[in-house]
């Protein structure tokens, strides 16, 4: 019996033993874990990584950064900007937890209004309006706080406006203007084909009337003088 109690009780440690390392191992990971959601890195990231939208339309770009509750928003900066070829016009810009509307010249000026009370909850959503072509491109937002540095970017393309690209057709209105136009015109040039007409049917008579009176004269003239030779031949026989 006593042989038995003994191989029992090394037999019960061993078990202890084991699950001591499995709990030790357990709380090992979770230190960690914990640890590294209390220190995790700071990083922002968009909503979005590609937008599409139509000119003259409204869009609205997003991003997220991480926050802590005990932050303060005098170490908030943040610098949003449009990357091209030729230059980087500003699209938002808060200093210390300011926000810096005279950033905004140029392309963007007073066409980009933020989200406040979205800001407080660590997203940069930004209202564009009235888009334009030449804002389709590469967007950049630069985040800096205590808890460090971050950006991401996002992009945006702008179709042109559809009623640029589709030639204009007539409307149900213009169509009969149009037509009471051509009428019009064909109707003035008939009426005067037709003045030409009757105009030069009158030159004709008018110059065949003069063509049988010069004709009558020159014959009645030829015959007085006809009458007056003969007259003159019996007076001289006589």
């Amino acid at each position: 019996m006593k042989v038995v109690v003994e191989s029992g009780g090394c037999f019960s440690q061993r078990r202890e033993g084991k699950h001591f390392r499995e709990k030790m191992i357990c709380r090992i990971i979770l230190l960690i874990s914990l640890t590294s959601c209390v220190s995790g890195t700071f990083e922002v990231k968009v909503t979005q990584t590609s937008y599409q939208a139509e000119e003259n339309h409204n869009i609205t770009l997003e991003w997220m950064f991480t926050t802590k509750p005990d932050s303060s928003s005098t170490s908030l900066n943040i610098f949003c900007e449009m990357f091209t070829d030729h230059k980087n016009p500003v699209l938002y810009h808060v200093h210390e937890g300011v926000e810096v509307p005279e950033s905004q010249v140029g392309q963007f000026a007073g066409r980009v209004q933020s989200d406040k009370d979205a800001l407080k909850e660590g997203r940069i959503r930004l209202h564009v309006s009235r888009l334009r072509t030449d804002d389709l491109g590469l967007y950049v937002c630069e985040v800096k706080t205590d808890d460090g540095v971050s950006s991401d970017r996002c992009r945006l393309n702008v179709t042109a406006a559809v009623d640029q690209l589709k030639p204009q057709r007539p409307t149900g209105r213009q169509q009969p203007d149009h037509w009471g136009r051509i009428r019009f015109y064909v109707g003035l040039t008939v009426a005067g084909l037709i003045c030409a007409g009757i105009w030069l049917n009158t030159l004709n008579k008018q110059s065949s009337t003069h063509s049988s009176v010069r004709f009558k004269k020159t014959h009645s003239s030829s015959d007085r003088s006809e009458e007056n030779d003969l007259h003159h031949k019996q007076n001289k026989t006589v």
